[in-house]
């Protein structure tokens, strides 16, 4: 680890003096890509720093107990060599979890999509409310939205909504959110009182782009249309909306929110190329079952990932054991708390899998 952890700083080394070079900033693709690989390798740089000036202390703590008759400045001595061997453990752990491999997917924008399941109108109600959740924790992270295409019920609900977010890392953040998600409540409609259980399913994809996945023309059907439901005279009148058939997967995305038909076929590709890319990934996770069980984010869809008990006030995320009596302020969009447990959970089961090989 530690040959590794040299080379890095070798690196980063490297980069610094390039982007020091006034002929970088002339080439601006070849800046960005340097940039970011420093960016990238700071975090890891910095930490390993850090345990070399803990293991540094250690050592002059133990100078001084072999020099030193004082008893005074001996128990100083002690008390910092034992916060530098604390500070060398918790580097030490951080430094194996920096140098796991990264997702090559993490700092991508994503595309999510909410579908209503099992419950009717319950389950589109609560779809919306899902959608509303993320819509706030986006917000609150700076990112930004931009809806593909909704499918909105007369009483508030959604059967379904696709949409794009653009944020640093957001893939990196958001994957572990892909699965079902069962709400435990009684419905307003319910005039008998009895809880129901529904269900929306949720999916994240990382934005793929033209070099990712290639799509033949050939294999595509492109529809042109007038846009349905709210958005506007326009958009109600023109023939905005786009429908984008894709023969050998059965695939059918449909864009109709934005006015120019031009945008609606940018985000309708868009979002095309991100589902054919996930169909990829998922081949390549079966392909690897054991590393696929062996990480949180990654399972099956239709894996039942997390209830929201309306009863009790109560959260629980079943894949990590995680219950949180929260339940109002997760649904107004804090879930950073279950966000940050799958996160670490992931990571552990990826360093168990490392000292296991």
């Amino acid at each position: 680890m530690f040959d590794k952890l040299e080379d890095l700083v070798a690196k980063y080394e490297e980069l610094l003096n390039e982007l020091n070079n006034p002929e970088i900033v002339n080439d601006q693709a070849r800046y960005k890509k340097v940039m970011k690989e420093q960016n990238d390798l700071s975090p890891i740089v910095e930490a390993y720093k850090d345990y070399k000036q803990a293991k540094k202390d250690v050592d002059d703590s133990l100078a001084i107990l072999d020099a030193e008759s004082d008893e005074e400045m001996r128990e100083l001595a002690k008390e910092e060599m034992n916060s530098a061997k604390e500070r060398i453990e918790k580097l030490e752990q951080q430094l194996k979890i920096l140098l796991l491999p990264k997702d090559p997917n993490d700092d991508k924008d994503i595309v999510m999509e909410i579908r209503a399941g099992a419950g009717g109108d319950e389950a589109a109600l609560f779809a919306a409310e899902l959608f509303r959740m993320y819509s706030h924790y986006i917000e609150s992270r700076r990112w930004k939205i931009e809806i593909v295409n909704s499918d909105e019920t007369g009483i508030g609900g959604m059967k379904e909504i696709e949409f794009m977010v653009r944020g640093q890392g957001a893939y990196s953040v958001l994957k572990y959110e892909s699965g079902v998600h069962r709400v435990q409540r009684v419905p307003e409609t319910e005039s008998g009182g009895r809880i129901h259980t529904s269900t929306a399913s949720v999916a994240v994809m990382p934005e793929a782009e033209e070099v990712d996945i290639q799509i033949d023309e050939k294999d595509i059907r492109i529809d042109v249309m007038r846009a349905s439901g709210n958005g506007g005279q326009c958009v109600n009148t023109t023939d905005s909306a786009v429908r984008l058939t894709h023969y050998p997967t059965g695939i059918v995305i449909y864009s109709q929110t934005e006015k120019s038909q031009i945008q609606n076929r940018e985000k309708a590709f868009a979002l095309l190329r991100a589902k054919l890319y996930d169909l990829e990934m998922q081949k390549a996770h079966d392909a690897e079952a054991d590393a696929r069980r062996s990480q949180i984010g990654t399972g099956d869809r239709a894996e039942k990932i997390r209830t929201y008990n309306f009863p009790q006030g109560r959260v629980t995320d079943h894949r990590i054991g995680l219950t949180l009596y929260k339940l109002e302020k997760v649904m107004n969009g804090d879930i950073q708390e279950i966000i940050d447990a799958c996160i670490a959970a992931d990571q552990a089961a990826k360093l168990a899998q490392v000292n296991e090989e």
